[in-house]
């Protein structure tokens, strides 16, 4: 919205370029769709109508239980005799016809109180929303021939008293593809809304804000899709239908101008709403990156300590040579003499059993194991005498 500091106003009649205004402070309002969402389903629950079962369903017989010694379940049955229904189980909600578990009531909490600061941020999350032309578009709208978003026209819309000025006028500002797709998207609702009353479905077109009413509600009320709004009563519900942002918004010059006194600013109270302020981001520039790798808080931020050393795995020198180096390097030498002193060992004996006759690796007679090998236990025994 920098980028963007004032808006052009086009003219009612022809849609030719007719002046421009500064866009208001509401346009740069933070948006928090999840606020939106939040409210949105709130508020919606505002509009529903009680309903219950009756409350005598499922009880309107006599029934008494058998008690108990019959082998039955003790749910109270209904009374008489000379019917398949004598005898029935009856009152519960497992029993046919007897009545629903937890019958609902119509004191039930239908409605719904939301705070009013919740409401106003919502409402101002959606006005803003409706100024992004990618949110628009991404709500399924079709502005790609409209010369600007927010659209503005001068207030001679507001004197529009017949629906062919009205079709003609949004037609030469381009707004006349979103209302096409909505006349198109009629089509009957799946389920049983279709016999209460609301049979047909459409999707939404532009909502036309005025401040104005001197003949412009009985114009476009009639066009498809199209819903009418004052600019002191901005309704959510018309602003972000279904919980999402971007609705497609023509404004009237003046309800456009007065937005700052409906709202505020940043800096100004609003005149209509006592003691409301329009609430501030948390950030005017979301770029992080690009902040901290500034050259002015670069010059401001110390410099960079150096990494910590970490401490190293503690070796065993008993099984790492290289540690036991570290800490004796005489132990190569004692090595280096164990093991030579090793060698020397084996050669003595390789001579000696050559001397003896006995080859290396070869093993020893049997007899020779048998007199080595201790007797174990009792003597053995003696050959018995004939």
């Amino acid at each position: 919205m920098a980028a963007r500091p004032v808006v052009t106003i086009f003219s009612s009649e022809n849609g030719e370029k007719k002046g421009t205004t500064t866009l208001p402070a509401v346009f740069r309002a933070p948006i928090r769709t999840d606020v939106v969402t939040f409210v949105h389903d709130q508020i919606r629950k505002n509009h529903r109508q009680p309903y219950a079962v009756f409350d005598l369903a499922g009880h309107q017989h006599s029934a008494e239980s058998w008690g108990t010694g019959r082998a039955v379940a003790r749910i109270p049955r209904v009374s008489g005799g000379g019917t398949s229904r004598s005898g029935q189980g009856a009152f519960g909600n497992m029993c046919r016809k007897g009545r629903m578990f937890a019958p609902t009531k119509v004191w039930r909490k239908w409605n719904r109180k939301v705070n009013s600061n919740q409401r106003r941020f919502a409402t101002v999350s959606a006005v803003a929303a409706s100024a992004l032309p990618a949110l628009v578009e991404a709500r399924g709208h079709r502005i790609s021939n409209l010369p600007q978003v927010p659209l503005v026209i001068d207030s001679g819309i507001e004197k529009i008293k017949t629906t062919k000025a009205a079709l003609a006028l949004l037609a030469a500002v381009g707004a006349k593809a979103d209302v096409e797709k909505s006349k198109d998207s009629r089509k009957i609702r799946p389920g049983v809304g279709k016999m209460r009353n609301r049979r047909h479905v459409i999707r939404r077109g532009p909502l036309v804000v005025y401040n104005k009413d001197e003949g412009i509600t009985r114009a476009f009320r009639n066009i498809p899709g199209v819903d009418l709004c004052s600019v002191r009563a901005l309704n959510l519900l018309q602003l972000a239908p279904g919980g999402h942002v971007g609705r497609f918004i023509v404004w009237s010059e003046d309800a456009f101008k007065s937005l700052d006194n409906v709202f505020g600013t940043f800096r100004k109270e609003s005149t209509q709403k006592h003691g409301y302020k329009l609430p501030r981001a948390v950030l005017s520039n979301a770029d992080i990156t690009r902040i901290i790798n500034s050259d002015e808080v670069q010059a401001a931020v110390n410099p960079a300590k150096s990494p910590v050393s970490i401490p190293r795995q503690k070796k065993n020198p008993l099984k790492n040579i290289n540690v036991l180096l570290k800490l004796n390097p005489y132990a190569a030498v004692q090595k280096r003499a164990a093991i030579l002193s090793d060698k020397a060992h084996r050669e003595r004996l390789v001579r000696a059993n050559a001397k003896r006759g006995v080859k290396a690796g070869a093993k020893k007679p049997a007899a020779a194991k048998a007199k080595a090998a201790p007797t174990k236990g009792k003597e053995a025994a003696k050959p018995k005498a004939k």
